[in-house]
């Protein structure tokens, strides 16, 4: 089992959270767990001129308190799709690959999603496509049942942006990369992988790979 990974199911995933998809050859994309708030499950972070931006994708309120991430639907109220588009236009418009990728990311903010889950599994593999890496995940058919025996390699909690010293990844060391605004900002660690789409192009899997300790 040690070539497993246990991912949590991420909306444009950190750079972390692409070094694991390289790094193991069989995933396992957790689905049973109650849905976490305040995680990278339903928002993602981006490079803007005054620093981090978080988009934050709404769901619908749950009726139940401890709600299976599977039954999480996307809400509609408001128009954040095109809250969220604007922005990564506003951030990445200058980037040497944004031409290049946004059209197929642009497909995300035109369509709706009933399914949290189904969204950000699609948006990964299209990223996965976009970047030349495998990942033909499996979906969890339980919770409890991987929690033992996965310890070393169970990332469904350890990957986060307000992470302890404890939960530091010992596999994973990340290197910088040129970003829009690293004169002015300095450069923003661990964000989401439209950075490094945007930034790096047909080079990202050699930088995923790169900070694979």
């Amino acid at each position: 089992m040690t070539n497993t990974a246990l991912l949590p199911n991420f909306y444009f995933g950190c750079i972390q959270y692409f070094c694991k998809i390289l790094q193991y050859e069989n995933i396992i994309i957790e689905q049973y767990e109650s849905f976490p708030k305040q995680t990278y499950r339903n928002r993602c972070d981006i490079a803007g001129s005054n620093g981090k931006i978080s988009l934050i994708v709404p769901v619908v309120k749950a009726r139940t308190v401890n709600t299976l991430f599977k039954d999480v639907k996307i809400s509609y109220d408001e128009d954040w799709q095109t809250q969220h588009l604007r922005s990564i236009k506003s951030c990445y418009q200058s980037s040497p690959f944004f031409e290049y990728y946004i059209d197929d990311i642009e497909i995300f903010f035109k369509k709706k999603y009933e399914y949290l889950s189904e969204f950000n599994l699609e948006i990964c593999k299209t990223i996965c496509d976009l970047i030349e890496i495998d990942f033909n995940p499996k979906l969890s058919d339980d919770f409890e049942k991987y929690s033992k025996g996965f310890e070393e390699d169970d990332y469904r909690f350890g990957i986060s942006s307000k992470k302890s010293k404890k939960e530091i990844d010992s596999k994973f060391i990340e290197k910088e990369y040129y970003q829009v605004f690293s004169e002015r900002q300095g450069f923003m660690p661990n964000i989401s992988i439209l950075d490094c789409l945007f930034n790096l192009g047909p080079e990202t899997a050699t930088y995923l790979r790169s900070c694979i300790a």
